[in-house]
């Protein structure tokens, strides 16, 4: 029996609990074949001291479902994903309302992953462009 996108939706919402996920109220609101989206909203736990959306909650919104791609759309069971390297090219501030955070992939391979991630607000305008690398890693047999 397969879930429903609801289904899915709420266990991956229930694997950020007690995660910095959970502290800045990132959640996965959708997803396709080659895509996920999260968001994320923009309140004074995310503002720098001027008011506006921290870029650092920003790389922590790319990086949060950057990863969370990487290890649902990579055969993840036997492995676990880490991120390499993200970049953040911040175009332009918001100080309220949500943030989306789409990611999807440019490079899929076995190993290594690398993930275009783009971060709008309401209205659809561009907030970031970010890239994350990530990683997949056997786990370790017990």
């Amino acid at each position: 029996m397969s879930l429903t996108k609801n289904e899915v939706l709420q266990k991956a919402n229930a694997a950020s609990k007690n995660t910095l996920m959970e502290t800045l109220d990132i959640e996965i609101v959708d997803y396709g074949h080659d895509f996920l989206i999260a968001g994320m909203p923009v309140t004074p736990k995310v503002h720098q001291p001027d008011g506006v959306l921290h870029g650092g909650a920003t790389a922590a919104l790319a990086e949060s479902v950057g990863s969370f791609a990487s290890h649902i759309f990579i055969e993840t069971q036997d492995m676990f994903v880490r991120g390499l390297e993200i970049t953040a090219n911040h175009i332009k501030s918001v100080k309220d309302g949500f943030v989306y955070a789409k990611a999807t992939f440019l490079h899929k391979g076995r190993t290594t992953q690398l993930l275009d991630i783009r971060i709008t607000d309401d209205h659809d305008n561009l907030i970031s462009i970010c890239r994350l690398s990530t990683i997949a890693l056997p786990k370790k047999k017990a």
